[in-house]
């Protein structure tokens, strides 16, 4: 098999504050193939996003990516490479969409510019040249009148639209690997579906890779092949996306599953996890979810369970995986919301 476009090893990313080490992102090795889209999920505070701003060296003080961590992007390390050859990857090779437009758009510039600018940094040429370009990505995103539209300013253009400028901000420069994390979450339903078939149409077309990263699994069973769950600032369980959604293995991406409505049961209801994330400052010394894990028992308080080989793409930072027989004890195991009624 052909290398993996991008092989992170042991990423750790601490944050040193007053309050202590606030470890981030502890431990994290994951790979994505060359036109491979995954998806990155877990709840907010388990550290997504400081995953993606890590893999761009976007980090900065108080927070600094430890020396035993190794991003092997291409074949080069992108942890151990200076600033001035990061800014040389950043935006041409390896690019990112923002979750929210308005603060990664400059108001002041109108979004031709701004598109065309990425165009000028990376591939030089004239400014003639580079506004063909933006002109060009803005149709490509599916943007009506691009000629028009790239001479407007962000706050003339709506939500969906922006987000559309993100993204061909992104692409302009053909990267091999797009960080996309919450693309859709600011977006009402019908452009967040929009958005979604964009990004698939155009990694089709140009074979890129996508790191998607989200607190949706309903955005993650449409888009990704392979999910990567994370909690506590290390990933829990590692599937295929079908393995996921019908073999779940650990208890916290169960609880992930069963907090998602179901179309067409009525008579169910919502499920929610009982506790909140603990904070980075103070991970439990062992199993990081034991103290909202239903089926938690003595050894999950003192053992930090390691990534166990479920099957074939499948793993889970579970000790279940050995004592199997513990989870047939609890048959409702997650908290059920009073009045939440799954609706058709």
């Amino acid at each position: 098999m052909a290398d993996p476009l991008l092989r992170v090893r042991d990423l750790r990313t601490y944050f040193y504050t007053e309050n202590g080490v606030a470890r981030s992102v502890d431990g994290v090795s994951f790979e994505i193939g060359a036109g491979e889209t995954v998806g990155l999920v877990g709840e907010s505070g388990c550290g997504k996003s400081v995953t993606a701003l890590s893999l761009l060296r976007l980090v900065r003080p108080p927070g600094r990516i430890e020396s035993t961590s190794e991003i092997l992007f291409d074949g080069q390390d992108l942890a151990k490479l200076s600033e001035k050859e990061m800014r040389k990857i950043r935006g041409a090779r390896m690019a990112m969409v923002f979750q929210e437009p308005m603060t990664a758009l400059n108001p002041v510039f109108t979004v031709g510019d701004q598109i065309a600018e990425v165009v000028r940094v990376h591939h030089g040429g004239s400014k003639k040249e580079a506004w063909a370009r933006a002109v060009q990505m803005l149709e490509t995103v599916g943007i009506p009148a691009p000629e028009q539209r790239a001479t407007e300013y962000p706050h003339q253009l709506s939500g969906g639209m922006r987000q559309r400028v993100v993204i061909a901000m992104a692409l302009v420069m053909n990267p091999a690997l797009v960080i996309a994390d919450e693309p859709t979450t600011a977006l009402d339903v019908t452009i967040q579906a929009q958005i979604l078939e964009l990004m698939r149409e155009l990694q089709q077309r140009l074979g890129t890779s996508i790191l998607l990263i989200t607190h949706d699994l309903g955005v993650v069973a449409e888009t990704a092949s392979r999910v990567i769950v994370m909690y506590g600032g290390e990933i829990v369980e590692e599937a295929p996306v079908d393995e996921l959604f019908k073999n779940a293995h650990h208890p916290y991406t169960e609880g992930l599953l069963n907090a998602m409505p179901q179309v067409g049961h009525e008579r169910e209801r919502l499920a929610t996890i009982p506790g909140s994330v603990p904070p980075p400052t103070a991970w439990p010394k062992a199993c990081r979810f034991h103290d909202r894990c239903p089926y938690a028992w003595d050894r999950c308080a003192t053992e930090h369970p390691p990534l166990y080989q479920i099957g074939p793409g499948h793993s889970s930072r579970c000790h279940l995986a050995e004592e199997p027989e513990r989870r047939a004890d609890k048959h409702e195991p997650f908290v059920v919301m009073a009045g939440a009624e799954g609706r058709p």
